[in-house]
């Protein structure tokens, strides 16, 4: 876990980030950054008989929309998280407390989509807007299986229901199907990952991709017959590599994109599927998707985790990074590699006040 923020030093860094952005880094023609954000305040109280000092924390926080310089709180909630936007930019879904809820992009006409003692989370919305695919744990240890359920609500139907780990899902752009990973263990310890696909009602269970001691993870479809994914060990471990690859939708013409000295996982495919955002060494990378090279829009700190996804036209791309002591989310221009802090802060402490944003962001899609 990342040692959480501290309170003030956020607010102040956030002023001043918000304050001094330039107006070319953050067009009018994007939508709202969407992401959660806990602060979390402890203070000292008196213990039962007046024997000592005891620490009582105190939760706020929820869904928060960050646009031109303005951060708005979306929900009330601080177990809101993993927001997801809808197409046409106005309903996002999210989990909280191991259900699914949806949301207007103004923060009215909350709806719970799931309830029920299973854990649901990491929801995505069809492109049409209708269902919304989700994983559903029995337990909270337990192998994830894949759902969807309407976004107005009603009984979830089971996608996949097996003893493997189902995960990463990604809809077509004209959401005739789905890719996934599944991951089986292994006897040897950890598990053998492989991309999958599936139509939304449950029917055409493929397996894309077979190769022995090698992990196919992190897919993404461009367009409607081509997915993009990376190819290597997956996990955030020392061992993880990859590189960047694409095939088929039925797995064929399996071709290298991105290759070579360092490794490259797949982070986010551009809406109409021009092009790749990958993390690479310490750096994150744009890359068209067949001929071209890639160049480098920002450098990552050494050993620091991050998220990053396009805008809805793909020139720009919102980026959270986690650092062992900070954490920080910005909005990066494409084509020129100007960013623009939404959110950052440091713990200049080791005391128990501060600030953690979710690692699960969303870009509002904005309609031309």
């Amino acid at each position: 876990m990342f040692k959480r923020i501290a309170i003030t030093a956020l607010l102040v860094v956030l002023a001043a980030a918000l304050a001094a952005a330039p107006a070319s880094a953050l067009p009018a023609r994007h939508g709202a950054v969407v992401f959660s954000m806990v602060s979390t305040e402890v203070s000292a109280g008196k213990g039962e008989a007046d024997t000592g000092a005891t620490d009582a924390a105190k939760e706020r926080g929820g869904l928060y929309a960050a646009r031109q310089g303005r951060l708005n709180q979306l929900t009330e909630n601080p177990g809101d998280s993993q927001p997801d936007f809808s197409s046409d930019g106005r309903t996002i879904v999210f989990s909280r407390a191991g259900d699914v809820y949806s949301v207007r992009a103004d923060g009215s006409g909350e709806r719970m989509l799931t309830s029920g003692p299973e854990v649901d989370e990491r929801p995505i919305f069809s492109p049409n807007g209708k269902i919304v695919v989700f994983e559903r744990r029995s337990a909270p240890a337990a192998a994830r299986d894949l759902y969807t359920v309407r976004s107005t609500g009603g009984a979830p139907h089971a996608l996949t229901t097996t003893a493997a780990d189902e995960h990463e899902a990604s809809f077509s752009d004209d959401g005739c199907m789905i890719a996934f990973v599944r991951s089986v263990g292994e006897a040897s310890g950890g598990t053998a990952d492989d991309v999958y696909s599936i139509r939304p009602a449950g029917i055409r269970l493929r397996r894309l991709t077979h190769t022995a001691g090698t992990d196919e993870f992190a897919p993404h479809y461009f367009g409607e017959e081509n997915v993009v994914f990376s190819r290597g060990q997956s996990g955030e471990g020392p061992d993880a590599y990859a590189d960047v690859y694409t095939m088929r939708e039925n797995g064929s013409h399996l071709k290298a994109l991105v290759h070579g000295a360092g490794s490259a996982f797949v982070e986010d495919v551009a809406s109409k599927g021009h092009a790749v955002l990958f993390r690479r060494d310490r750096g994150l990378w744009v890359k068209p998707i067949g001929a071209g090279r890639a160049h480098k829009l920002t450098e990552l700190p050494d050993g620091s985790k991050t998220n990053a996804v396009f805008s809805s036209d793909g020139r720009g791309v919102a980026a959270f990074i986690a650092e062992e002591e900070a954490e920080s989310l910005s909005a990066i221009d494409v084509a020129h590699g100007r960013a623009t802090n939404l959110v950052e802060g440091f713990d200049p402490s080791e005391g128990g006040s501060g600030t953690s944003i979710g690692p699960v962001i969303t870009w509002q899609p904005v309609r031309r």
